[in-house]
């Protein structure tokens, strides 16, 4: 053997380790596996205006690579699906029992148990390591499993559409998260944070535990990065915060007209409102592009967009306009995304203004 093979074999043999031991960056994941800086599901609702029932599990997806939405070839309750893919990492790190890995799972309504009124109206899921994770957003009741049964869908979640935006942040943004997740107040039923997050993370540990926590105001408004550089902008409101936060708060705050859409139980649905100089109409009629109608009464997910092309804001959030939620806490996450705006705006069928159906 001549000199240069040894010193290349042995060089071979100490690389080997390291390629084993590499794992991909914990981030939001597409269909096929790859990270993705964020993405956005909305899935369809069971029952569609002039159309049969569907499975209730069908959804369009968008991320940076999409001009709009695409319908996915997959199913939201498939491990194959985007969330699946995402939360595939979290199950795969709890499995093999890892301790530098941190995980909160938050739900007013728990996969097994009652529903939480005293708590916020929030969902949501984060994951995390000491270089980076994700926070995923959502709308779905007794979603997603405990760590332990693996990744599934509930069948209470296939009648409404459903919404859910995972964003890839690096480390450095998780402690601006764990404050806005201070004035949700989370029902938080499965979480671990590990002692080497304890000091960067502290407000997130205290929420984990369900220790007592720091006082804070009514509202709080951030500004987050994701890995990618995609700016996003933040609202929290606590159970102080006594108010409709679509019309007290975000309209006010972006300055624009807002048309908004979430789930509206009967008597309790608040009426479109024009008394602050921005305004906010609640939709009534979604068309996705997939020639699909259905109307907001069908539609469980939270979000809203600036009623001017030129605004081009969209959010997806927790909270409902109904009667109820001003007590709630909760929060939406923004963003200018030229793709994001025109992808929601381009669903909203008709409208009611202060003044009639548009």
């Amino acid at each position: 053997m001549t000199a240069a093979a040894f010193w290349f074999g042995l060089s071979f043999l100490i690389l080997i380790p390291d390629v084993l031991l590499w794992t991909p960056p914990i981030s939001c994941r597409n269909e096929a596996g790859e990270p993705v800086d964020w993405f956005i599901v909305y899935k369809l609702p069971r029952y569609k205006m002039n159309e049969s029932a569907g499975s209730g599990l069908d959804y369009m997806y968008l991320d940076p690579f999409s001009k709009n939405w695409e319908l996915s070839q997959h199913l939201i309750n498939m491990s194959q699906s985007a969330v699946g893919q995402t939360l595939e990492q979290l199950y795969k790190s709890y499995k093999s029992q890892e301790n530098n890995t941190a995980y909160m799972m938050y739900n007013d309504a728990i996969p097994s148990g009652n529903y939480s009124t005293k708590l916020g109206h929030t969902k949501g899921i984060l994951f995390l390591d000491r270089s980076q994770g994700f926070w995923l957003i959502h709308s779905i009741p007794r979603f997603p499993p405990f760590p332990e049964h693996g990744y599934g869908y509930p069948s209470t979640g296939r009648r409404n559409g459903q919404t859910a935006i995972c964003v890839t942040y690096s480390y450095d943004q998780f402690p601006k998260i764990a404050t806005q997740l201070l004035y949700y107040n989370p029902n938080v039923y499965n979480c671990s944070i590990p002692d080497i997050f304890h000091l960067a993370l502290s407000n997130l540990q205290k929420i984990c535990l369900g220790s007592s926590l720091p006082w804070i105001l009514d509202k709080h408004l951030t500004k987050l990065k994701s890995e990618g550089q995609e700016n996003f902008l933040h609202f929290a409101k606590s159970h102080f915060f006594v108010d409709d936060i679509y019309v007290a708060w975000i309209a006010q705050n972006l300055e624009t007209h807002l048309l908004a859409e979430s789930w509206q139980p009967e008597e309790q649905e608040l009426p479109s409102n024009c008394s602050l100089p921005h305004h906010v109409f609640n939709v009534k009629k979604i068309k996705s592009p997939f020639h699909s109608f259905f109307y907001s009464r069908n539609d469980h997910s939270k979000w809203c967009v600036s009623w001017q092309y030129k605004d081009q804001w969209m959010c997806i959030g927790d909270l409902n306009r109904a009667t109820q939620q001003a007590w709630r806490s909760g929060g939406f996450i923004c963003s200018q995304n030229q793709n994001i705006y025109k992808a929601f705006r381009s669903l909203v069928y008709y409208y009611k203004s202060c003044n009639g159906t548009h």
